[in-house]
Protein backbone atom coordinates (compact mmCIF):
# COMPACT_ATOMS: atom_id res chain seq x y z
CA UNK A 1 0.00 0.00 0.00
CA UNK A 2 2.89 2.91 0.69
CA UNK A 3 4.18 2.12 -2.30
CA UNK A 4 1.06 2.19 -4.60
CA UNK A 5 -1.55 3.89 -2.63
CA UNK A 6 -1.63 7.89 -3.40
CA UNK A 7 -4.03 10.92 -2.14
CA UNK A 8 -4.92 14.28 -4.03
CA UNK A 9 -5.55 16.64 -1.04
CA UNK A 10 -7.84 19.25 -3.00
CA UNK A 11 -5.82 23.10 -3.06
CA UNK A 12 -8.70 24.98 -3.25
CA UNK A 13 -10.14 26.41 0.14
CA UNK A 14 -8.68 29.05 2.13
CA UNK A 15 -7.57 29.05 5.91
CA UNK A 16 -8.88 28.47 9.07
CA UNK A 17 -11.15 26.29 7.49
CA UNK A 18 -9.73 24.16 5.15
CA UNK A 19 -6.21 22.96 5.37
CA UNK A 20 -6.06 23.55 9.32
CA UNK A 21 -7.61 21.47 11.85
CA UNK A 22 -6.91 20.93 15.92
CA UNK A 23 -3.77 19.27 16.95
CA UNK A 24 -4.49 18.70 20.23
CA UNK A 25 -6.73 17.17 22.71
CA UNK A 26 -10.00 15.06 21.15
CA UNK A 27 -10.36 16.28 17.98
CA UNK A 28 -6.90 16.66 17.51
CA UNK A 29 -6.23 13.10 14.91
CA UNK A 30 -8.62 15.56 13.01
CA UNK A 31 -5.90 18.35 12.25
CA UNK A 32 -2.74 15.59 12.34
CA UNK A 33 -4.14 14.01 9.57
CA UNK A 34 -4.83 16.45 7.64
CA UNK A 35 -0.95 17.88 8.12
CA UNK A 36 0.64 14.73 7.59
CA UNK A 37 -1.34 14.00 4.25
CA UNK A 38 -0.73 17.19 3.02
CA UNK A 39 2.73 17.10 4.20
CA UNK A 40 5.74 17.58 1.39
CA UNK A 41 7.37 13.97 2.80
CA UNK A 42 4.27 12.11 3.15
CA UNK A 43 4.52 8.87 0.73
CA UNK A 44 0.91 8.84 0.37
CA UNK A 45 1.25 12.18 -1.64
CA UNK A 46 0.16 12.56 -4.82
CA UNK A 47 1.87 14.78 -6.99
CA UNK A 48 -0.80 15.40 -9.50
CA UNK A 49 -4.34 14.16 -9.42
CA UNK A 50 -4.34 12.35 -12.32
CA UNK A 51 -2.20 9.58 -10.26
CA UNK A 52 -4.47 9.36 -7.59
CA UNK A 53 -6.39 6.62 -6.48
CA UNK A 54 -8.51 8.57 -3.49
CA UNK A 55 -9.27 12.22 -3.41
CA UNK A 56 -9.17 14.33 0.41
CA UNK A 57 -11.49 16.91 1.50
CA UNK A 58 -9.30 19.24 3.43
CA UNK A 59 -12.26 20.49 5.21
CA UNK A 60 -12.35 20.54 9.16
CA UNK A 61 -15.37 20.66 10.71
CA UNK A 62 -13.85 21.77 14.19
CA UNK A 63 -12.75 24.73 12.72
CA UNK A 64 -16.58 24.94 10.76
CA UNK A 65 -18.00 25.23 14.42
CA UNK A 66 -15.64 27.18 16.29
CA UNK A 67 -15.26 30.14 13.64
CA UNK A 68 -18.67 29.83 11.57
CA UNK A 69 -20.87 29.25 14.67
CA UNK A 70 -19.24 29.62 17.96
CA UNK A 71 -19.41 33.76 17.37
CA UNK A 72 -23.03 33.45 16.74
CA UNK A 73 -24.51 33.98 20.80
CA UNK A 74 -27.90 32.58 20.09
CA UNK A 75 -28.65 28.61 20.44
CA UNK A 76 -31.05 29.06 17.80
CA UNK A 77 -28.12 30.02 15.34
CA UNK A 78 -26.64 26.17 15.59
CA UNK A 79 -29.06 25.30 12.72
CA UNK A 80 -27.11 22.62 10.53
CA UNK A 81 -27.29 24.74 7.49
CA UNK A 82 -24.18 26.46 7.39
CA UNK A 83 -22.20 23.26 7.97
CA UNK A 84 -24.41 21.74 4.91
CA UNK A 85 -23.70 24.99 2.41
CA UNK A 86 -20.30 25.30 2.76
CA UNK A 87 -19.30 21.61 2.74
CA UNK A 88 -22.01 21.51 -0.17
CA UNK A 89 -20.18 24.46 -1.88
CA UNK A 90 -16.52 23.26 -1.79
CA UNK A 91 -18.02 19.77 -3.35
CA UNK A 92 -19.02 22.31 -6.12
CA UNK A 93 -16.03 24.26 -6.54
CA UNK A 94 -13.65 21.13 -6.82
CA UNK A 95 -16.61 19.20 -8.71
CA UNK A 96 -16.75 21.76 -11.34
CA UNK A 97 -13.20 22.31 -11.55
CA UNK A 98 -11.84 18.78 -11.76
CA UNK A 99 -13.67 15.58 -13.27
CA UNK A 100 -12.91 13.34 -10.59
CA UNK A 101 -16.11 13.53 -7.94
CA UNK A 102 -18.63 13.32 -11.42
CA UNK A 103 -16.60 10.35 -13.07
CA UNK A 104 -16.95 8.35 -9.76
CA UNK A 105 -20.51 10.17 -7.95
CA UNK A 106 -17.68 10.58 -4.84
CA UNK A 107 -16.68 7.01 -3.78
CA UNK A 108 -12.89 7.77 -4.20
CA UNK A 109 -13.29 10.55 -2.08
CA UNK A 110 -12.99 11.09 2.12
CA UNK A 111 -12.82 13.19 4.91
CA UNK A 112 -11.67 13.07 8.06
CA UNK A 113 -13.22 14.18 11.14
CA UNK A 114 -13.20 13.52 14.62
CA UNK A 115 -16.27 16.35 15.93
CA UNK A 116 -19.26 15.24 17.28
CA UNK A 117 -21.21 17.04 13.81
CA UNK A 118 -19.08 15.78 11.25
CA UNK A 119 -21.49 12.39 10.44
CA UNK A 120 -24.31 15.15 9.11
CA UNK A 121 -22.43 16.55 6.97
CA UNK A 122 -23.92 14.50 4.24
CA UNK A 123 -27.60 15.33 5.54
CA UNK A 124 -28.18 18.64 3.83
CA UNK A 125 -28.28 16.84 -0.05
CA UNK A 126 -27.94 12.94 1.12
CA UNK A 127 -28.24 11.92 -2.43
CA UNK A 128 -24.95 13.45 -3.31
CA UNK A 129 -23.04 11.74 -0.59
CA UNK A 130 -24.31 8.21 -1.19
CA UNK A 131 -20.82 6.89 -2.46
CA UNK A 132 -18.69 9.13 -0.42
CA UNK A 133 -16.77 7.96 2.29
CA UNK A 134 -16.48 9.65 5.43
CA UNK A 135 -14.00 8.68 8.13
CA UNK A 136 -15.23 9.70 11.77
CA UNK A 137 -14.57 9.29 15.26
CA UNK A 138 -18.49 9.29 15.74
CA UNK A 139 -19.10 5.67 14.13
CA UNK A 140 -22.47 5.20 15.13
CA UNK A 141 -24.20 2.54 13.00
CA UNK A 142 -27.50 4.07 14.21
CA UNK A 143 -27.36 7.57 13.13
CA UNK A 144 -26.30 6.46 8.91
CA UNK A 145 -22.57 5.37 9.87
CA UNK A 146 -21.96 2.57 6.75
CA UNK A 147 -18.51 0.35 8.25
CA UNK A 148 -18.68 -1.26 4.31
CA UNK A 149 -18.38 2.61 2.94
CA UNK A 150 -17.54 4.64 6.42
CA UNK A 151 -14.13 4.40 8.43
CA UNK A 152 -14.36 4.41 12.18
CA UNK A 153 -11.27 6.81 13.15
CA UNK A 154 -10.02 6.46 17.09
CA UNK A 155 -10.51 9.56 19.39
CA UNK A 156 -7.19 9.80 20.80
CA UNK A 157 -7.03 12.66 23.25
CA UNK A 158 -3.25 14.41 22.54
CA UNK A 159 -2.15 16.74 25.09
CA UNK A 160 -0.88 20.24 24.54
CA UNK A 161 2.55 19.41 22.57
CA UNK A 162 2.37 15.58 22.54
CA UNK A 163 1.27 12.83 20.36
CA UNK A 164 -0.17 10.96 22.84
CA UNK A 165 -0.57 9.86 26.92
CA UNK A 166 1.92 8.56 28.86
CA UNK A 167 2.85 4.58 28.96
CA UNK A 168 2.58 3.97 32.71
CA UNK A 169 1.48 0.32 32.46
CA UNK A 170 2.69 -2.10 34.56
CA UNK A 171 3.27 -5.87 33.67
CA UNK A 172 0.19 -8.42 34.02
CA UNK A 173 1.39 -9.45 37.24
CA UNK A 174 1.65 -5.77 38.74
CA UNK A 175 -2.53 -5.01 38.21
CA UNK A 176 -4.26 -5.57 41.78
CA UNK A 177 -7.52 -3.30 40.78
CA UNK A 178 -9.87 -5.52 38.56
CA UNK A 179 -11.70 -2.74 36.30
CA UNK A 180 -11.44 0.86 36.76
CA UNK A 181 -13.21 4.10 35.49
CA UNK A 182 -13.69 7.57 36.46
CA UNK A 183 -15.17 10.54 34.76
CA UNK A 184 -18.77 12.82 34.57
CA UNK A 185 -22.44 11.71 33.74
CA UNK A 186 -21.98 12.54 29.59
CA UNK A 187 -24.96 10.14 28.26
CA UNK A 188 -27.32 7.68 29.42
CA UNK A 189 -24.86 5.09 29.42
CA UNK A 190 -22.72 6.33 32.13
CA UNK A 191 -25.35 7.40 34.22
CA UNK A 192 -26.47 4.04 34.36
CA UNK A 193 -23.05 2.55 34.97
CA UNK A 194 -22.58 5.30 37.90
CA UNK A 195 -26.12 4.67 39.28
CA UNK A 196 -24.92 0.83 39.93
CA UNK A 197 -20.98 1.32 40.44
CA UNK A 198 -19.97 4.74 41.64
CA UNK A 199 -18.06 4.61 44.93
CA UNK A 200 -19.68 1.06 45.69
CA UNK A 201 -16.78 -1.23 45.01
CA UNK A 202 -12.81 -2.28 45.75
CA UNK A 203 -12.57 -4.34 42.84
CA UNK A 204 -14.22 -2.35 40.34
CA UNK A 205 -13.53 1.06 41.01
CA UNK A 206 -15.68 3.54 39.31
CA UNK A 207 -15.60 7.69 40.16
CA UNK A 208 -17.17 10.32 39.02
CA UNK A 209 -14.31 12.49 39.67
CA UNK A 210 -11.08 11.20 40.44
CA UNK A 211 -10.19 11.15 44.56
CA UNK A 212 -7.74 14.04 45.40
CA UNK A 213 -3.89 12.66 44.98
CA UNK A 214 -4.62 9.93 42.36
CA UNK A 215 -3.57 9.71 39.63
CA UNK A 216 -5.45 8.35 36.13
CA UNK A 217 -3.35 7.26 33.98
CA UNK A 218 -1.44 5.26 36.48
CA UNK A 219 -4.45 3.99 38.04
CA UNK A 220 -5.00 2.67 34.15
CA UNK A 221 -1.58 0.77 34.40
CA UNK A 222 -2.34 -0.53 37.46
CA UNK A 223 -6.00 -1.89 36.23
CA UNK A 224 -6.77 -4.95 33.90
CA UNK A 225 -9.86 -4.27 32.79
CA UNK A 226 -10.20 -0.31 32.18
CA UNK A 227 -13.94 0.37 31.48
CA UNK A 228 -14.43 2.71 28.12
CA UNK A 229 -18.19 3.10 28.23
CA UNK A 230 -19.84 5.59 25.54
CA UNK A 231 -20.34 9.54 26.21
CA UNK A 232 -23.46 11.62 24.42
CA UNK A 233 -21.95 9.96 21.38
CA UNK A 234 -20.46 6.52 20.81
CA UNK A 235 -16.67 6.90 20.77
CA UNK A 236 -14.52 7.44 23.82
CA UNK A 237 -10.67 8.73 24.26
CA UNK A 238 -10.77 6.08 26.89
CA UNK A 239 -10.07 3.41 24.59
CA UNK A 240 -6.71 3.85 23.41
CA UNK A 241 -5.90 5.58 26.78
CA UNK A 242 -6.51 1.79 27.53
CA UNK A 243 -4.57 0.64 24.96
CA UNK A 244 -1.49 2.51 25.84
CA UNK A 245 -1.81 1.57 29.74
CA UNK A 246 -1.80 -2.11 28.45
CA UNK A 247 -5.35 -2.05 30.08
CA UNK A 248 -7.83 -4.51 28.45
CA UNK A 249 -10.43 -2.19 27.22
CA UNK A 250 -13.96 -2.95 27.82
CA UNK A 251 -16.04 -1.42 25.58
CA UNK A 252 -19.51 -0.58 27.08
CA UNK A 253 -21.37 0.93 23.95
CA UNK A 254 -24.59 0.23 21.68
CA UNK A 255 -23.88 0.51 17.69
CA UNK A 256 -20.41 1.46 17.74
CA UNK A 257 -18.16 0.19 14.99
CA UNK A 258 -14.81 -0.20 16.53
CA UNK A 259 -11.34 1.43 14.20
CA UNK A 260 -10.18 -0.72 12.03
CA UNK A 261 -12.09 -3.93 12.50
CA UNK A 262 -11.84 -5.12 8.89
CA UNK A 263 -8.17 -6.08 10.00
CA UNK A 264 -8.25 -6.20 13.63
CA UNK A 265 -9.88 -8.85 15.90
CA UNK A 266 -11.08 -7.36 18.80
CA UNK A 267 -12.54 -9.93 20.86
CA UNK A 268 -8.86 -10.74 21.30
CA UNK A 269 -7.44 -8.01 22.93
CA UNK A 270 -11.00 -6.10 24.18
CA UNK A 271 -14.13 -7.44 26.42
CA UNK A 272 -17.83 -5.89 24.58
CA UNK A 273 -20.59 -5.55 27.49
CA UNK A 274 -23.75 -4.05 26.24
CA UNK A 275 -25.46 -1.89 28.19
CA UNK A 276 -27.81 -3.83 29.63
CA UNK A 277 -25.44 -6.00 31.27
CA UNK A 278 -23.86 -3.10 32.85
CA UNK A 279 -25.28 -4.71 36.25
CA UNK A 280 -23.32 -7.89 35.72
CA UNK A 281 -20.00 -5.97 34.77
CA UNK A 282 -17.99 -7.24 37.76
CA UNK A 283 -19.24 -11.13 37.64
CA UNK A 284 -18.50 -10.93 33.85
CA UNK A 285 -14.88 -9.60 34.35
CA UNK A 286 -14.29 -12.35 37.45
CA UNK A 287 -15.61 -15.08 35.13
CA UNK A 288 -12.46 -14.18 32.78
CA UNK A 289 -9.74 -16.98 33.54
CA UNK A 290 -6.07 -16.01 34.59
CA UNK A 291 -5.17 -17.39 30.86
CA UNK A 292 -7.72 -15.64 28.65
CA UNK A 293 -6.83 -12.30 30.22
CA UNK A 294 -3.12 -13.29 29.82
CA UNK A 295 -3.89 -13.60 26.19
CA UNK A 296 -6.24 -10.38 26.06
CA UNK A 297 -2.68 -8.41 28.09
CA UNK A 298 -0.91 -9.59 24.82
CA UNK A 299 -3.16 -8.69 22.39
CA UNK A 300 -3.44 -5.51 23.69
CA UNK A 301 0.44 -4.95 23.70
CA UNK A 302 0.46 -6.29 20.02
CA UNK A 303 -1.55 -4.21 18.73
CA UNK A 304 -0.63 -1.10 20.74
CA UNK A 305 1.74 0.35 17.49
CA UNK A 306 -1.76 0.44 15.37
CA UNK A 307 -3.15 3.41 17.69
CA UNK A 308 0.20 5.42 17.82
CA UNK A 309 0.65 8.78 16.17
CA UNK A 310 4.11 9.32 14.66
CA UNK A 311 5.03 12.67 12.95
CA UNK A 312 5.99 12.34 9.89
CA UNK A 313 4.25 8.52 10.07
CA UNK A 314 5.87 4.86 10.35
CA UNK A 315 4.07 1.54 8.94
CA UNK A 316 1.63 0.09 10.78
CA UNK A 317 0.97 3.05 13.34
CA UNK A 318 -2.52 4.73 13.36
CA UNK A 319 -1.96 6.74 9.94
CA UNK A 320 -1.13 3.86 8.53
CA UNK A 321 -4.57 1.90 9.57
CA UNK A 322 -6.60 4.94 8.19
CA UNK A 323 -5.24 5.06 5.35
CA UNK A 324 -5.28 1.11 4.90
CA UNK A 325 -8.98 1.45 5.48
CA UNK A 326 -9.38 4.02 3.08
CA UNK A 327 -7.64 1.84 0.26
CA UNK A 328 -9.59 -1.30 1.31
CA UNK A 329 -12.97 0.88 0.61
CA UNK A 330 -11.18 2.25 -2.91
CA UNK A 331 -10.40 -1.56 -3.87
CA UNK A 332 -14.20 -2.61 -3.89
CA UNK A 333 -15.01 0.13 -6.14
CA UNK A 334 -14.22 0.14 -9.72
CA UNK A 335 -14.87 3.52 -11.98
CA UNK A 336 -18.21 3.11 -13.98
CA UNK A 337 -19.16 0.04 -11.76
Amino acid sequence: MVKRFKVWSYKEGELPIFHTGPVNNIYGIEGQFMDEIESEKSPFKATNPNDAHAFFLPFSVTNVVHYVYKPILSKADYNRDRLYRLVNDYVGVVANKYPFWNRSNGADHFMVSCHDWAPEISDGRPELYTNFTRVLCNANTTEGFQPKRDVSLPEINLPFGKLGPPSLGQGPENRPILGFFAGGEHGYIRKILLQHWKDKDREVQVFESLPKGRNYTKIMGQTKFCLCPSGYEVASPRVVEAIYAGCVPVIVSDNYSLPFSDVLNWSKFSVEIPVSKIPEIKNILEAISSDEYLKMYKGVAKIKRHFVVNRPARPFDVFHMILHSIWLRRLDFRLGS
